[in-house]
């Protein structure tokens, strides 16, 4: 979502200046490449790049591509052939060792649910939805671009193009969480890139000492939403922590009165004050959520559940499970912003369902392949 928010931002701007602009989208990829499928960038006529395709080894080209979509006003796909080290059109050797396919679409401000206006729906509500893109590999075919929104219990959002048999297709990724790619019912010339996107997460940091601005300017460049709960006014502050959504002073009962809490939010516990810290828990424990992360050595955390038992409050296996203390990974910090660094790869660990180990010991592929079958 980050991203995304930042390509409709970009986008925003050039529409304000009268600039045309085209987006460029991953929409299939075959064997390795730094980006997958959903990946998005946006190109503005005097060659403004926002978001990206690739590690920054295709950007040049596909500028080239985008500007030329948005000169004819159409929409073109594009195959980068990665794994050819002599791939002329890209003129550099890549080693990536896969196929990307690229989809650029020109946007017409004019017309009602474009691209753009499809993916602004994302913003309007903290859901999880499903973008569709519908491209054609074979050459000199029509390119339909992104045609669809999908959200639960919603009316679907189609572009002009009602005619495209794809709800059913956005409808299965929506329900597996995951994004597709899939041959079109009937149609053996197009396919689809059903686009699962996610919510941005959620992070409810609890305290607002010194050593949480490293972990908020961090938090912040992932495009994470960032809400703050303290007991102490001068110390919670919008002034000291401007890249947050929300600062609140507020008693530990109080904390999860304005909070959304769904499957993105995560939980940081780091007042220094072991009494505001166990009442959140206490409160905490009684809500479904992914990861609570608890400041401080192991005696501190016993002692919090030791205290909890004795007020008759057992824990169960998965609650215990959800519980990180002392939080963060074992990286060997010491200062804030290296402790700040382990609490984010731990909470990104958990989120990805890793163990935040090492990539050199990986034996399979970094990247989870897009789920791609074919409907005939």
């Amino acid at each position: 979502m980050k991203e995304i928010s930042e390509i409709l931002k970009a986008h925003s701007q050039a529409k304000a200046a009268g600039k045309k602009t085209a987006l460029a989208t991953v929409v299939k990829v075959e064997g390795s490449s730094y980006r997958q499928p959903g990946a998005r960038m946006l190109v503005t006529e005097d060659g403004l790049l926002t978001g990206a395709i690739s590690g920054g080894c295709l950007e040049g080209d596909a500028l080239r591509k985008a500007l030329l979509s948005i000169h004819q006003q159409q929409n073109k796909l594009i195959t980068y052939n990665t794994s050819n080290e002599e791939d002329s059109e890209v003129g550099l050797q890549l080693g990536c060792n896969g196929i990307v396919h690229i989809l650029f679409e020109y946007i017409n401000d004019e017309v009602e649910n474009n691209p753009i206006q499809l993916l602004q729906q994302l913003e309007l509500e903290r859901k999880d939805a499903v973008v569709a893109t519908v491209f054609s590999l074979k050459r000199q075919a029509i390119q339909q671009g992104t045609v669809l929104f999908y959200r639960e219990n919603q009316e679907p959002i189609y572009s002009s193009n009602r005619t495209l048999n794809i709800l059913q297709d956005a409808k299965e990724a929506l329900n597996n969480k995951t994004t597709l790619i899939k041959k079109l019912h009937d149609d053996q010339e197009n396919e689809v890139l059903a686009d699962y996107i996610n919510p941005p997460v959620s992070l409810v940091i609890v305290g607002a000492g010194n050593d949480v601005q490293p972990l908020v300017k961090m938090t912040s460049l992932l495009g994470w939403e960032i809400t703050i709960g303290e007991g102490r006014a001068t110390h919670a502050t919008k002034k000291r922590f401007p890249e947050a959504k929300n600062v609140f002073v507020v008693k530990p009962e109080q904390l999860l009165e304005n909070i959304i809490i769904d499957e993105q939010t995560y939980f940081v516990l780091i007042t220094h004050n072991y009494k505001y810290d166990l009442a959140v828990l206490k409160l905490l424990i009684k809500i479904n959520c992914n990861y609570i992360g608890i400041l401080g050595p192991k005696t501190k955390l016993n002692r919090m559940l030791d205290d909890l038992n004795n007020e008759g409050i057992q824990l169960t296996e998965e609650k215990l499970n959800i519980i990180y203390g002392p939080i963060g990974l074992d990286l060997g910090a010491e200062t804030s912003e290296e402790i700040a660094l382990s609490i984010v790869a731990e909470i990104k660990a958990v989120m990805s369902g890793k163990q935040g180990t090492s990539l050199k010991y990986k034996t399979e592929k970094i990247h989870t392949a897009t789920n791609t079958s074919c409907l005939i």
